[in-house]
Order: structure tokens, then sequence, then C-alpha cells
């Protein structure tokens, strides 16, 4: 386990980790500015950000840490990658938010590809984190915790949290709509393709390949 964290082949595969976490931060922010709808954690991110005055990238940053902290009892570990994920995602939101476009309802052509390439650079972003197996984001980690704590499928665990996070988002004021349920159902088909692509030699799919396959059905945390 310490070789295949710490190794040096870890060089190697840090390089996509980063270029995963950096299209994912953009893809969330296309999404934000386009306006038609985020992902269900992105939505109870923007939800709080709309009752903090905080940005919506340094909110994910924030609520990554007391996730994080909820690792412990549940008997998970950070990784490399869980770091990076904390400090990354956020900032690249921060940092993208204010430079893309933001077109408003009389803009629908505009509004739409910046949903679907949102949709698109986090789906591929979420590839290259995976692949890179460098350790799982605040809230994939929480996901799989509790699967292993109490026994939860993958699916109903992702569910039951991404259900509860986008009611809650919703209800603090977050942006539900058509972004949303492209998000729901394209994310899962663009991470296995993008995973075909990164993972060729099977090593993930081989490693993970039953709780993966779960995953994947159920994908709305990718874009944290």
């Amino acid at each position: 386990m310490r070789e295949r964290r710490f190794g040096r082949e870890v060089v190697g595969r840090l390089a996509g980790l980063l270029v995963g976490l950096v299209a994912i931060g953009a893809g969330n922010a296309a999404m934000a500015n386009g306006g038609l709808g985020l992902g269900p954690w992105q939505v109870f991110h923007q939800g709080i950000s709309v009752h903090t005055g905080l940005s919506l990238g340094t909110i994910t940053i924030l609520l990554g840490i007391p996730i994080l902290a909820l690792w412990w009892p549940l008997g998970e570990r950070p990784g490399l990658g869980t770091v990076l994920n904390v400090a990354l995602v956020g900032s690249v939101m921060n940092v993208t938010m204010p430079v893309l476009p933001t077109p408003g309802p009389d803009a629908p052509a505009a509004q739409l590809a910046l949903m679907a390439g949102g949709v698109l650079l986090v789906g591929v972003g979420t590839g290259l984190y995976l692949a890179a197996d460098l350790g799982a984001g605040p809230r994939d980690g929480l996901m799989v915790g509790i699967h292993h704590r109490f026994g939860w499928s993958i699916r109903r665990t992702r569910t039951a949290i991404e259900l509860a996070v986008l009611a809650a988002g919703f209800v603090l004021g977050g942006t539900v709509g058509l972004g949303t349920v492209v998000f729901a159902l394209g994310i899962g088909p663009i991470v296995q393709a993008s995973l075909r692509l990164l993972d060729r030699e099977g090593r993930i799919m081989r490693r993970r390949g039953p709780e993966l396959a779960e995953n994947l059905e159920t994908p709305a945390a990718a874009g944290e």
C-alpha cells in the first residue's frame, strides 16, 4: 500500500491527477456560470454561498475540511490526491468563474454550451482523478467509509447522500435545473469512457472493479 501511494510511479500519475482536478474545477465553474443547474454537491455549495457571501469555490474548499474529518471515525484515511482535491478544485473555480462568460436567459445557446462543456470537463477530469489512484476526494471517501462501516451498497449510500445535499442546496437557494439532470445522466458514461482510455491496463478496474462499477452508476459526486 505504501509503495502504491508514495512510490516512484506516483510521479507519473501526479500530472494526470493535477490535470483532472483542474478540469473538474473548470467544469464546475462553467456549469455555475451557465446558470442551468449544478450537480448535487455544487447545488449545496451554491446554497451555502448565497447565505454566506463566500464564493462557490471557497465553500467547496471549506466544506471539504469537515467532510474529511468525518473519515476518521469511519476508518478511512486520506491520500495525496485527497489533499490536492480539497485545495485545487475550489481554487480553480475561484480563478475560472470570473474569466468565463455569464450568459443570461436571453442567450440560451451560450448557457447550453457552458453547461455541456462543464459536464464534459467534469467527466473527463474525474476519469483522470480516478485513474491516478492517489486517494479519494472528501465526498467520495465519506461515501466509501459509510459503505464499509455500515454495509450499505455504494449505490444506496451515494444516492442517500446526494439526494440529501441536493434537497438542502435547493432549499438554500442553489440552482437546480436542466444541468442537474444532464449531469446525473451524463457523468457516468463520460467517466467510464475516460477510464477505458486512461486505464488501458485495467489496473484500477481490476483492483476496484465491483465498487467502481456501482459507483459509476450513480456518479453525481464525481464533480466534487
